[in-house]
């Protein structure tokens, strides 16, 4: 922060574990936020939770769940469904986990420009030195990581 003074404004504190991170320009008045590194989406599933239960002892929810539970009986077992394949060829990825996320906004932040997601992968598999705890040789390790996220 001592060479960046003016990323001080983007510096919140979790409202959950109270651990300080930087922050987006446009959540810079919010003291509402949670931190990226899990807090903000166990938030997010205890409320999704809490909602559920709360529509669920409503009348109408009860008659939803009697017959969400009664169609689970009358349906015949369909096939296995196939996963869903891009036209690349390659799966579907259903997202970016939220700490890559958030060290991508944090380095451009601190870079001053626009960092993209595979800029931020790449940087990781060349920092990232952990081995697998398994005996094997470092070409196999290698090969095997890469196979995990082709480029």
């Amino acid at each position: 922060m001592r060479s960046k003074p003016h990323l001080r404004r983007h510096l919140k504190r979790c409202r959950h574990c109270r651990i300080l991170f930087l922050t987006e320009a446009s959540n810079i008045d919010r003291n509402d936020l949670g931190c990226p590194f899990g807090c903000s989406e166990s938030h997010r599933r205890g409320e999704a939770s809490r909602r559920s239960a709360a529509y669920y002892r409503t009348n109408e929810g009860r008659e939803k769940k009697r017959a969400l539970n009664r169609k689970r009986y009358l349906v015949i077992t369909e096939e296995e469904r196939e996963p869903v394949i891009a036209e690349d060829g390659a799966p579907e990825e259903s997202g970016v986990a939220p700490i890559i996320e958030h060290v991508r906004m944090v380095t451009s932040l601190i870079e001053g420009r626009f960092v993209r997601l595979d800029e931020i992968k790449e940087m990781l598999k060349r920092i990232s030195r952990q081995r697998s705890l398994t005996r094997r040789r470092r070409v196999d390790y290698l090969v095997q990581q890469l196979n995990k996220d082709p480029p």
